[in-house]
């Protein structure tokens, strides 16, 4: 059986590996959140941002994209994922089973938080997370940019994520205010 990977955040926009078929899937169990201090690629240590992860919930699930690897192409997947997902051990790599539209289940690679590792923020506010993304920029490029990415894929596949949606219109307010009190200054 050919290996799956299941993605819930950059991914959707940005899978950077060899795949062959995607399929929209719901995993169940976990929820998509920003949950994660990034100290690396949407923030730094001194000034960390946030970036989404599957946090576990016993009533929760999580709609996202299933995308299937070629035989030829797992080692070097698994090789390009875990130097890009595993950079700070906050995610676990785990093995799930997902459910797609069709209504096939079948195991797919994904990454999870740990919530004993010290980037997990599991009980942000919304409005907390929304000051921290708008201002927060990292080696990847402005957190706000992630954010904007994933709500802008998330509706060309046809998902909702209210969370997401909220969040991405409270940046862009943000920035906006940001931008006008700095006119204002001029």
């Amino acid at each position: 059986m050919d290996m799956w990977v299941f993605g819930y955040g950059s991914l959707l926009w940005n899978p950077g590996f060899e795949y062959v078929e995607t399929a929209l899937a719901r995993l169940d169990g976990y929820q998509r959140s920003f949950c994660m201090r990034s100290i690396h690629h949407r923030g730094t240590v001194e000034h960390p941002g946030l970036v989404l992860a599957l946090d576990q919930t016993p009533i929760g699930s999580c709609d996202g994209l299933a995308f299937r690897v070629p035989k030829a192409a797992e080692a070097a997947t698994l090789a390009y994922l875990r130097e890009r997902e595993l950079i700070s051990s906050a995610y676990l790599e785990k093995t799930v089973t997902i459910t797609l539209r069709s209504g096939q289940t079948l195991p797919a690679l994904t990454y999870v938080i740990d919530p004993e590792h010290v980037q997990y923020c599991g009980s942000l506010p919304l409005a907390e997370q929304a000051q921290i993304i708008a201002a927060a920029i990292g080696g990847m490029g402005p957190n706000s940019e992630y954010l904007f990415n994933t709500v802008t894929q998330i509706t060309k596949l046809g998902l909702k994520d209210a969370d997401l949606q909220w969040l991405a219109t409270q940046v862009r307010t943000l920035h906006d205010e940001a931008l006008g009190s700095g006119a204002d200054a001029l």
